[in-house]
């Protein structure tokens, strides 16, 4: 891993730990090991960095979608996507966007990073809000009940398995079930 990106893995972990705010320049570049005049090189400053951690974040992202075949950025062109899915296809997707929230290292301390901070900095809570529930809004005619009954349990089962890790069997469980009753209540045809 080169500077460049040790200052973000770095950042990104002392961000899920402290909160944004509460984290300097100087102990960023301590933990990589390097003078805060060095990081600069790379970084014009925290809020760089912060950039950056995000870009990184939506590139990942947008690299799992497309691994799993389904566009991730746009829910108008997802919702066309599912429908055509069987169950079965729709359930592995389900469990595998899960599995990759969950476990992705990257993509946990960011989660972490802006629950915290949410409540502190306006600008990371509509971030987080963007991110989390803006962006996967599904088009339909009542999208704000429909994507609350999709994206409420499912948010609700990572921060179960986020405080008590052994309890993601019983999730992946309950997810099933979730996306299961999703289908019979929005009327999708079992293929």
């Amino acid at each position: 891993m080169d500077t460049k990106q040790r200052i973000l893995d770095e950042a990104l972990t002392l961000f899920s730990e402290k909160g944004y705010a509460n984290v300097y320049v100087g102990e960023i570049a301590d933990r990589v090991g390097i003078k805060a005049p060095s990081l600069y090189k790379h970084y014009k400053n925290k809020r760089a960095i912060f950039d950056a951690i995000i870009d990184e974040m939506n590139a990942r992202f947008a690299e799992q979608a497309k691994a799993m075949a389904v566009n991730g950025s746009d829910a108008a062109a997802d919702s066309a996507i599912y429908q055509q899915m069987s169950e079965d296809h729709l359930l592995g997707i389900g469990r595998q966007f899960f599995l990759y929230f969950l476990h992705d290292d990257y993509n946990r301390r960011f989660r972490k990073m802006l629950t915290i901070e949410q409540f502190a900095d306006p600008e990371l809570a509509g971030i987080y809000t963007k991110l989390y529930v803006d962006d996967p809004m599904l088009k339909t005619d009542n999208v704000e009940i429909m994507t609350l009954h999709f994206y409420a349990p499912i948010y609700y089962l990572l921060t179960i398995c986020d405080r008590d890790p052994a309890r993601e069997p019983w999730a992946l469980e309950t997810l099933d079930a979730h996306i299961k009753q999703f289908n019979r209540l929005y009327g999708r045809k079992k293929k």
